[in-house]
């Protein structure tokens, strides 16, 4: 790229002007018209999902790269539609850009989409373009899932196991090293690379989904389970019940507690967490990032004890169970050898939008 181009502004060329250089990352029988046409299987039912990104609050140029943002905003999307249980469709973009921001990295911000969509054959079907003060990035993908199949935050009982898919806290301590290097000195490059990277280009656990069906239809005793439980019979709902941990781990045992009618026993010492924590922060801390972090965008599912040790078998490293859940409302943090005492997690001490 020569530089006449690399410094091109979006207010050089115009709306139709960035539009005509963004179509290229969209597939030409799908977009062109006032809306895109979406063909689902039969007997599926469609899940839509829209998340926003604010440069300042969601990604920056000091954390992360244009592709990086492009990468971070698609993966949050697929996360949630793993979270329904929901295989990709597509996404549409709306994008509010100041006429300032150079073109370049408009183009980069799609590329690092598509390089992350690429790997689940999601296509950007189109969107929206506007001036505004500050950038801004909003993205609804679109899904598809059996009826059969949907993942709901209210299907939690009591006795169900809570899993997770893979480690916390890695993304927030990515940040930290990103906005704060000195604190990585006692760090080599092969313990802080993959911290860093997993803020940067976090994967969406859309592979958890053809093993935990597989597990459930394969358990023998799944109609027992099923009444034991109190559930419907298969046909209109599966044993299982979840969300991702984008806002936090605490915050999904919550909100899923929340929608269920139930309370949670967690074992702070079951929670993983990367290996490099173990001599590189103290417990507390360790357990803060993996607790109220957010951005590390596993599944956190709750489901009958019998499937969820095969789950976990199956994921194989960083998957686990870290507790039980349990009647009345309290979501409890306990630790097995007491040197921590008991703690009730709530909202308020991860993050949220309108905190002053």
């Amino acid at each position: 790229m020569n530089s006449e181009l690399a410094s091109q502004q979006v207010k050089d060329i115009g709306e139709q002007g960035l539009l005509e250089r963004l179509q290229r990352f969209c597939p030409p029988e799908i977009i062109g018209d006032d809306a895109a046409v979406l063909v689902t299987a039969p007997e599926q039912s469609l899940v839509v999902t829209t998340d926003v990104l604010v440069d300042g609050v969601h990604f920056s140029n000091l954390t992360t790269s244009p592709e990086d943002a492009g990468w971070r905003s698609a993966a949050a999307n697929l996360s949630d539609l793993a979270a329904m249980g929901a295989s990709p469709l597509g996404i549409t973009v709306g994008l509010g850009l100041p006429g300032e921001v150079r073109v370049s990295w408009v183009e980069r911000l799609y590329q690092g989409m598509t390089e992350c969509l690429q790997k689940y054959n999601t296509p950007i079907v189109g969107g929206d373009i506007v001036r505004s003060p500050v950038t801004t990035l909003a993205i609804t993908a679109f899904g598809q899932v059996h009826p059969n199949q949907i993942i709901r935050r209210s299907a939690a009982v009591i006795g169900d196991a809570i899993v997770v898919t893979g480690v916390h806290g890695a993304s927030q301590a990515g940040l930290q090293l990103l906005l704060h290097p000195e604190l990585g000195q006692s760090l080599n490059n092969e313990e802080k690379t993959p911290l860093i990277r997993a803020h940067q280009r976090p994967q969406p656990r859309l592979d958890v989904l053809p093993i935990l069906w597989k597990i459930l239809d394969s358990q023998s005793k799944i109609q027992v389970a099923l009444e034991a439980h109190q559930r419907c019979d298969l046909k209109s709902k599966i044993p299982v019940a979840g969300m991702d941990s984008s806002d936090g781990l605490a915050d999904a045992i919550i909100q899923i507690c929340r929608a269920s009618g139930v309370g949670a026993v967690l074992e702070c010492r079951q929670i993983p967490v990367p290996k490099t924590f173990n001599h590189w922060l103290p417990q507390e801390q360790a357990l803060e990032y993996a607790l109220y972090g957010g951005e590390d965008f596993e599944l956190v599912l709750c489901l009958p004890q019998e499937s969820a040790s095969a789950l976990v078998q199956h994921l194989g490293e960083g998957a686990a169970i870290v507790g039980r859940v349990t009647a009345g409302s309290t979501v409890l943090l306990h630790d097995e050898q007491k040197k921590f005492p008991d703690q009730v997690l709530s909202l308020s001490q991860g993050f949220q939008h309108f905190d002053s």
